[in-house]
């Protein structure tokens, strides 16, 4: 596996300088090198690892070099990290096999001492019985432990409470699972679990949407003949929850204003059963193509896949019975997904809530009277939440809140809804639902 652990650390390096999406390296990477498939999944086991737990394996590097890691070489930092997460998280990983592989990659290295200090690094962490530091307070401990950014921690448990930081903390770290939408155009979904099982792909039904499906199955889901035959699209519960707000009718028009890579507008099509008009918009060609792709593969046409400013009112889009805007946001629900975000500068954040805004406002435009206009994100975080919604009804008074319906189960009466990851096992998210009254 050596090779598979040099990758790794060719693909941190390269997260890290370049800001790099962790899953699309990881794809690309994935392809282009010619890896088992044993060594694909422990390759990809440790590129996420220890992309989320990079908090916490610097400050064990801190602690035991008595040196800040950031003053280390960048490819040797993340050699030392893929060791210790090997040595802390990977029980598969013998002890002894993650200190000399570690060493074998830093004897690459030009300075010959390098090896030297990887390998006393190791031994340090292993004879102190492979313990984290401890924190000088609450929140630096809980930073440590859940690799997670001071400013993180303290918006969470300012914005949410500690109960519900915790779970958000916990629920932060480990593999997502793997949701499924099963296409029922033409189909029931009995017939799709059918051919699941024919093909071999165990998988679990989701108990608040029948036609969300949870799979066991450890290849990439385009890989399955249920993808490639159009009987599925990858989709997270809470989107799924997200487009049950919308709630759309056969033969209605739907406006889906920031679609790409268009799995909302899928689920749209599909509930309406492929008829009335689905437009599905992004900002830019390539995105637009990927929509169309994704339909076609679904044999899904009526939606309309086009090229669409957001940000700025359309005459050449037509009024609509039901308008969802999922706008841009800082991703903070997703972080088990994507990893990196959570070190992005929070500076980077702020000019989001007005960008929100004023796409929810534009958006609101193109709702008939009567209709329905659904508000979404995939963050955790007031500001872009609550915030937008509580702005946008005071400025207004044409739009009221409605309530989110009946797959919401309990909070069915509810008009916006803060999904965390532990409620629903899904991604992090947020939904706000308006009727227009005048």
């Amino acid at each position: 596996m050596s090779n598979a652990r040099e990758i790794v650390v060719k693909m941190l390096t390269k997260t890290e300088k370049d800001n790099s999406y962790s899953n699309i390296l990881l794809s690309d990477a994935l392809k282009k090198y010619d890896l088992s498939s044993q060594d694909k999944k422990f390759a990809s086991a440790l590129f996420y690892g220890v992309l989320e737990r990079k908090l916490t394996l610097d400050e064990i590097i801190s602690d035991l070099s008595k040196n800040s890691s950031q003053k280390l070489n960048i490819d040797l930092r993340n050699t030392i990290r893929c060791g210790l997460y090997q040595l802390l998280y990977m029980d598969s990983v013998p002890d002894n096999a993650a200190v000399d592989e570690s060493v074998k990659l830093a004897k690459k290295n030009k300075n010959p001492a390098v090896s030297g200090f990887v390998n006393a690094i190791l031994r340090e962490f292993l004879r102190k019985g492979k313990k984290l530091p401890k924190g000088r307070d609450r929140i630096d401990g809980l930073c440590i432990e859940y690799s997670c950014p001071k400013w993180l921690v303290r918006k969470w448990m300012s914005e949410y409470g500690e109960v519900v930081c915790l779970q958000m903390l916990e629920t932060s770290l480990g593999k997502a699972p793997d949701t499924v939408r099963i296409n029922t155009v033409g189909r029931s979904v009995d017939d799709v679990l059918r051919a699941f099982s024919d093909e071999g792909i165990s998988f679990e039904r989701s108990p608040h949407i029948p036609e969300a499906v949870d799979l066991c199955y450890s290849g990439s889901v385009e890989y399955t003949q249920a993808y490639k035959q159009g009987l599925i699209h990858v989709q997270d519960i809470a989107s799924q929850l997200c487009v049950a707000a919308v709630d759309p009718m056969e033969g209605e028009t739907v406006l889906d204003l920031c679609a790409a890579p268009g799995g909302k507008s899928f689920t749209i099509a599909e509930k309406m059963n492929n008829t009335g008009k689905v437009y599905s918009c992004d900002l830019h060609d390539n995105r637009v193509r990927l929509i169309n792709s994704g339909a076609q593969r679904l044999g899904l046409s009526c939606i309309c896949a086009l090229k669409n400013d957001a940000k700025v009112f359309s005459d050449s889009l037509p009024m609509a019975d039901r308008v969802l805007c999922d706008v841009p946001c800082s991703g903070l629900g997703v972080i088990r997904r994507k990893p990196e975000i959570k070190y992005k500068d929070p500076n980077d954040f702020q000019r989001l809530p007005q960008i929100q805004y004023d796409i929810l406002k534009v958006s609101c435009g193109y709702v008939k009277m009567g209709g329905i206009l659904v508000y979404s994100t995939c963050t955790l975080s007031r500001d872009e939440n609550d915030k937008v919604v509580d702005r946008f009804l005071r400025e207004n008074p044409d739009f009221e809140s409605s309530p989110l319906g009946d797959a919401f189960g309990d909070d069915k009466n509810k008009t916006r809804i803060t999904l965390t990851p532990g409620k629903y096992n899904s991604d992090g998210f947020f939904v706000a639902k308006f009727r227009r009254i005048r």
